[in-house]
């Protein structure tokens, strides 16, 4: 009898070792969850608090770039890539330990891809055959001007013979509707079929979009537009500017070129050069001013579209607001 209590006795102390251990066990798993979750609380807490910091820097250079935008249009009457705007602002250190920097960017030198429609919601037979141009130079297929006006214009009527409409898109995958609006990004190019990334990194560079503010296209500044525009404006039958890239790039470094003249003079008198003339400018009044904000870790890009009125004080210095922004891409 006694020998039975002793080996009950020495069963229990066995079983309540095991339910302690499993106890500890328990205890331990909870412990390293609890300072899981309080290590990942810390590090959600301190990524939004370093994303709102950049938030904040990003804009605080915005109004420095909108503010340096106003004093330039008081200042000179063009715009072109030897002013200090142009100027790429290099990493400055921040208080906090991080880095910023940033560009602007003139994006009235580019055609913009909304002035493909006219006033009445229809297709600008004149603007397509200038896109079209813009792609026989650029090497890609020209079927692109058209496909572009179909996503843009008003109506749901595919074009001939290289429109599509919505019963091209719904058939994608997934299935979308085509915009039949202005748009606000280039990069919506790359939802139409068959338009791949190499072709959207040929075109971007050459064009924008720009909202039309008048029944009119936007002009482009012959000061910053490159040279694949520049020749494409002056219809497919001219011959190329004569100016080749690099030539082009040297006698921007401080100046306006071409100017509005000579690129006048490259085209014989008559009714294309009266056209071509209220196509183009010398100043501008859209730019994209991009920040790069680095914190730890953590990085934070704003894109900013700036537009800049006309003279609206004494001094004829204009407004500058941002009408777009973008967080992260383009």
């Amino acid at each position: 009898m006694s020998a039975m209590r002793s080996r009950t006795r020495r069963a229990q102390r066995g079983v309540a070792l095991i339910t302690a251990m499993i106890i500890f066990a328990l205890a331990m798993i909870l412990a390293a969850d609890v300072v899981r979750r309080s290590y990942l609380d810390q590090r959600r807490a301190s990524n939004l608090l370093t994303l709102d910091q950049g938030f904040e820097i990003a804009l605080g250079a915005e109004a420095w770039a909108a503010d340096y935008l106003a004093r330039d249009k008081r200042e000179s009457k063009t715009d072109h890539f030897g002013e200090v705007w142009a100027k790429q602002l290099p990493p400055l250190p921040l208080d906090n330990g991080g880095t910023i920097q940033g560009r602007i960017e003139d994006l009235q030198g580019r055609y913009n891809l909304n002035n493909l429609i006219a006033a009445d919601g229809s297709p600008d037979p004149d603007e397509v055959k200038t896109l079209e141009q813009l792609l026989r130079i650029l090497r890609m297929d020209t079927k692109w001007a058209a496909m572009i006006a179909d996503w843009l214009d008003t109506d749901t009527q595919p074009g001939f013979p290289e429109g599509a409409e919505d019963s091209e898109y719904t058939s994608q995958t997934p299935p979308h509707l085509a915009a039949n609006m202005a748009i606000t990004r280039v990069s919506e190019l790359m939802v139409m079929p068959g338009f791949s990334l190499e072709n959207y990194r040929l075109l971007a560079p050459n064009v924008t979009a720009l909202p039309r503010t008048t029944s009119q296209p936007t002009k482009i500044n012959v000061c910053t537009a490159p040279g694949p525009v520049l020749d494409a404006m002056r219809g497919e039958n001219e011959q190329e500017y004569s100016i080749n890239l690099e030539d082009l790039a040297k006698r921007r470094a401080d100046q306006c070129f071409p100017t509005k003249k000579d690129y006048l003079d490259t085209v014989d008198d008559g009714p294309k050069k009266t056209a071509l003339e209220k196509r183009i400018t010398d100043s501008s009044d859209y730019f994209r001013a991009t920040v790069w904000v680095s914190i730890g870790t953590s990085e934070f890009t704003l894109y900013s579209l700036l537009q800049r009125g006309g003279s609206a004080n004494p001094n004829g210095g204009g407004t500058v607001r941002p009408i777009l922004r973008s967080i992260g891409t383009e």
